[in-house]
């Protein structure tokens, strides 16, 4: 991926195209967008991004081509192709009555992605094992019952995103892209259909900002819809993907999101109990 003229401050790069907790996005040359990281986010860091995304994209799946790690004043950051459009989420909140086609497409994307190998990414197992480690929020006795839970279930070598959810989402002129592979693993399609779950259902239970009335209840509908539309085109047993919570739940408590230990440790002690762990 090439570009004629680097800018050299990040003041020449005009204004930023979107916001995240670890980067901004800025235009760069023709066709082309910076994801520049924080200040002091580390080389390391950056340089796993880069080599996850561009084994992602061995694959074929749909997303923006990879580029060149560069610095800018001292920062780093990924050169990725531009891709404009809306993300499903924004779909969702400007035309909410079209919930169920927006649940739909997101289904059938997560199913096609799973038809695809991907044995040169890092290992899901290893992944989710060391993030229910880390978290001193998770009890002791929680964590030993989800790596149980974990050592129980089986490996795979499918392409699996590890945060795939409607923000992730771009639906381009040219159909759907995905986006944001850092936490991309080879391994078992239900825990990252778990994933896309869990995250349904902790956004839907949270209370920051407020939410109106029905915002659970419908954020509860459209968890089951995905999950029961992605069955048909994937089938599973219920069994299975219930166990695949157990540690998929206890690795979010590394992300150390505020307001959620409560609710998952109280639904970890549900579903261990359940399980017998």
């Amino acid at each position: 991926m090439a570009f004629s003229q680097q800018p050299d401050t990040i003041a020449a790069l005009g204004p930023p195209l979107a916001h995240g907790r670890t980067a901004t996005v800025y235009a760069w040359g023709d066709g082309q967008v910076l994801k520049l990281f924080v200040p002091d986010w580390s080389k390391g860091a950056v340089e796993y991004e880069a080599d996850v995304a561009r084994r992602a994209q061995t694959t074929g799946v749909p997303m923006p081509a990879v580029g060149d790690v560069v610095s800018l004043e001292g920062r780093l950051g990924i050169v990725y192709a531009r891709v404009d459009g809306e993300t499903l989420l924004q779909q969702f909140g400007a035309r909410p009555w079209q919930a169920l086609k927006i649940i739909r497409s997101l289904a059938e994307l997560h199913a096609d992605m799973h038809r695809r190998s991907a044995p040169s990414l890092p290992a899901q197992r290893q992944r989710l094992a060391r993030r229910i480690r880390q978290p001193e929020q998770l009890p002791a006795r929680l964590r030993g019952q989800a790596l149980a839970a974990l050592d129980s279930l089986p490996d795979g070598d499918r392409l699996c995103h590890g945060d795939f959810h409607p923000d992730n989402v771009l639906i381009t002129a040219n159909g759907p892209v995905i986006i944001d592979w850092v936490d991309a693993t080879h391994g078992n399609p239900l825990a990252d259909v778990a994933r896309t779950y869990v995250l349904f259902r902790l956004a839907a239970g949270s209370e920051s900002p407020p939410k109106r009335w029905w915002y659970k209840p419908l954020l509860d509908a459209l968890s089951l819809y995905y999950l029961r539309r992605y069955r048909r085109l994937r089938p599973f047993a219920q069994g299975d993907f219930q166990r695949w919570l157990i540690p998929v739940l206890a690795a979010r408590m590394d992300e150390h999101v505020p307001g959620e230990a409560g609710r998952i440790v109280e639904t970890l002690e549900r579903l261990c109990g359940r399980e017998g762990i």
